[in-house]
């Protein structure tokens, strides 16, 4: 071979490379994952200031790592909403998407005000999580709070096991290269573990005996505060399938009934094309959990001189 084919071929190659790398990063969002930090408080939650473009879809955190737009003076009315990957929707969501923002601009389009529906949330997190961070940052003079939940969560207690940087999706610096980072991250792990991953889906995970101590956390603050309150009890496909919770979300239930918890049933009116896998709603997913906790916000938030009837 000559030195001029040589030349030729390797920069084809560099060509090539080059445009791979740009096609991945400015297309597909590679190099913009969402970083993660630890917390001696909650475990682990997204840094704060985050703006990233990921698989196609645009995802926020603001200051305090909510995913959501930063707080504003003229914020008139606050609403929480904690939970886990459920509620956050994660880079395969869009932030015009997930439900928060969806009641967010429905309820301001609706009442003429700056009315706030903050998402709190991080993959895996319990309600024990979601209340240590409510303990460590208040609750923002929030007129109601509400908490997005499955039935894993009723056993999902915090073990403050490492994760950042240890998973794979808890990163917290971006990938030097995308393509490093596709195959990193993509595709030598589908090689290793593609049984696993095309596995039907079963159920959740116990993670431990107790019940978690973040449900009667939340009850006992709200009540103290006199702040309304309720739970939203989310299905996996399967419970949707079987049209029935699994034990720990009859725990759940029995939790809810017993304190006078309004608690929103999922399953009720939940479908198997609300899924994009085993438990995470897609985009029409997010829109029915949206209608349902919108429909319980309006019976429960009172704003001063409005009726939310």
């Amino acid at each position: 071979m000559t030195k001029i084919k040589i030349c030729v071929i390797t920069i084809i190659l560099v060509v090539f490379v080059i445009s791979v790398e740009i096609y991945l990063r400015y297309y597909w969002g590679f190099c913009d994952i969402i970083l993660i930090q630890e917390d001696p408080d909650f475990e682990y939650i997204a840094q704060p200031n985050q703006t990233r473009f990921r698989f196609r879809h645009h995802v926020k955190y603001n200051e305090y790592s909510m995913r959501s737009e930063p707080l504003k003076k003229t914020d008139k009315i606050r609403i929480l909403g904690f939970g886990d990957s459920v509620i956050n929707g994660g880079a395969l969501t869009d932030q015009d998407s997930i439900a928060t923002t969806i009641i967010e601009k429905e309820l301001t389009k609706k009442y003429g005000d700056d009315i706030r529906c903050l998402n709190i949330s991080a993959g895996s997190w319990g309600p024990d999580n979601c209340y240590a961070y409510l303990e460590k940052y208040g609750d923002f003079d929030a007129e109601l709070i509400f908490l997005v939940v499955s039935s894993h969560d009723a056993h999902d207690n915090m073990t403050f096991e490492k994760s950042v940087d240890v998973h794979p999706g808890a990163p917290s610096k971006q990938a030097f290269s995308a393509i490093y980072e596709l195959f990193n991250r993509y595709l030598l792990p589908w090689k290793v573990t593609s049984k696993s991953i095309t596995k039907e889906y079963q159920g959740p995970i116990v993670k431990g005996n107790e019940f978690n101590t973040g449900f009667s956390s939340f009850f006992q603050y709200t009540k103290s505060k006199d702040i309304p309150f309720f739970i939203y009890l989310h299905p996996d496909k399967l419970e949707v399938v079987n049209q029935k919770y699994d034990y720990q979300g009859d725990k759940i239930i029995q939790f809810c009934s017993e304190n006078d918890i309004p608690l929103v049933q999922g399953i009720l009116f939940e479908n198997e094309s609300m899924f994009r896998d085993g438990i995470h709603p897609n985009k029409y997913g997010q829109k029915i959990m949206a209608k349902a906790l919108l429909a319980e916000i309006e019976k429960l938030l009172v704003i001063p001189g409005k009726n939310m009837e």
